[in-house]
């Protein structure tokens, strides 16, 4: 669509959304605090002038004080795990269900799949949104979709034989696990029909996908949501693999200073901020996502008008302070994946000894290692030191430990162990 007939459709959206939410008490209660009514949002430039919403709003509101229409309408309802305090819930009218599913086909599309494919979709299902997610856009696609879910990883496998799927859906840590246990139980990838992967729900590098694209022999994407504003399919890569296109006419994409709140151009890194600009069950006004990103400031060669931004470089709440350097484990992750005769599994142990902070990286050696002599192990330790201090400016002490001995996760991997007491 042309810029300027998308901008025009964001702010009649955002018009109507500013007076949806007005009658939601949360929302009126917020802005009224802000001196900020309905008639004061004239364009999308007004978004600005909007309250923030923060998760610890969304818990407060805990189940349904989102709720923008009769409860009758609502027809599904997601929820994030709530490991870390009261869950966050996504209420789904019909209406909001098709655009989930249309921004999911699009994501899919965007990557070559067609009513053709075979999608093995292991992702989660139940309360988590990514199985869903995947599963109504397969629907909507017309493609042949296998709803395995996450786990049972060789039942995985076989049935990604058996049915010759063409496509696959999960975590990235959990592709590299598949990939492995593939290879162990004599699968030869190179012979399999499968050609594109769709991966999100954590963040990984672009030397991760260097590694899941050469295991898999498919083409990665990746991909990004949250629970809190539909689930997945907010944002994806196209062909080009250049940035992830964001769904602009349901979803509006701010930088700002995560500081300050002040809203950044693009093109400068910061925190993302999310409007629903179409939902009806739970809209949100711009969510703090606590993700970090930047919007890129050039088209996609692709030809697409909707903007892009950058695969997420790390999120505000599990960047690492060591030394007094700031460090994401994206970063790390990226620096160890470049190195030679290791494999990409590791975990970050970070401890504090005397008031000092450490790192220590322990990362898999190949098969191929393992056998090595202890210099030519100790060799590459000091390396990979070297590289992250070079590059990341960090002092790690780096341990290369035996082949599969770092669990292994059918979700979301935990690459860090802090035990500093602070």
């Amino acid at each position: 669509m042309d810029t300027k007939k998308l901008r025009l459709q964001q702010s009649k959206s955002l018009k109507k959304l500013v007076e949806l939410v007005y009658k939601v008490p949360f929302y009126k209660q917020k802005m009224d605090e802000l001196n900020v009514n309905p008639n004061d949002i004239k364009s999308i430039e007004d978004i600005v002038k909007l309250p923030f919403t923060t998760k610890h709003d969304l818990r407060e509101v805990y189940p349904l004080g989102l709720c923008a229409c009769e409860q009758d309408e609502i027809v599904e309802v997601h929820m994030s795990s709530g490991t870390t305090g009261t869950p966050v819930v996504d209420a789904y009218t019909l209406n909001d269900i098709e655009i989930w599913s249309e921004t999911m086909a699009r994501t899919l599309s965007m990557g070559g799949v067609t009513k053709s494919d075979i999608v093995q979709n292991a992702y989660g299902y139940g309360l988590f949104t990514g199985g869903f997610g995947v599963h109504y856009g397969s629907r909507k696609l017309g493609c042949l979709t296998i709803p395995i879910s996450g786990g049972n990883t060789q039942r995985q496998l076989q049935v990604m034989k058996d049915f010759g799927s063409t496509v696959l859906t999960c975590t990235p840590s959990y592709s590299l696990y598949l990939a492995e246990a593939g290879k162990e139980m004599g699968f030869d990838f190179s012979k399999m029909p499968l050609k594109a992967g769709f991966f999100g729900a954590e963040a990984w590098s672009e030397n991760m996908r260097v590694e899941i694209e050469s295991k898999l022999h498919l083409k990665a994407y990746d991909i990004y949501g949250l629970t809190e504003i539909i689930g997945p399919g907010v944002a994806a890569e196209c062909e080009r693999q250049k940035g992830l296109h964001f769904f602009e006419d349901h979803f509006y994409p701010e930088i700002i200073n995560p500081e300050t709140g002040e809203s950044l151009p693009d093109g400068e890194k910061g925190e993302l901020v999310i409007t629903t600009l179409t939902k009806t069950g739970t809209p949100v006004l711009r969510y703090r996502t606590r993700d970090i990103t930047y919007i890129f400031e050039d088209k996609c060669e692709c030809g697409r008008t909707h903007r892009r931004i950058h695969s997420l470089l790390g999120r505000t709440d599990d960047m690492l302070i060591i030394r007094g350097v700031n460090i994401f484990p994206s970063q790390i992750e990226n620096v160890l994946l470049k190195q030679k005769g290791i494999e990409p599994h590791y975990v970050l142990i970070i401890d504090r000894f005397n008031n000092l902070d450490s790192l220590e990286v322990n990362v898999e050696m190949s098969d191929d290692l393992c056998f090595d002599e202890v210099k030519v192990v100790e060799s590459i330790e000091k390396t990979i030191e070297h590289a992250l201090h070079n590059e990341l400016l960090i002092y790690a002490k780096v341990k290369l430990v035996s082949p599969k001995s770092i669990q292994r996760s059918e979700g979301k991997a935990k690459r860090v162990i802090d035990n500093r007491k602070i």
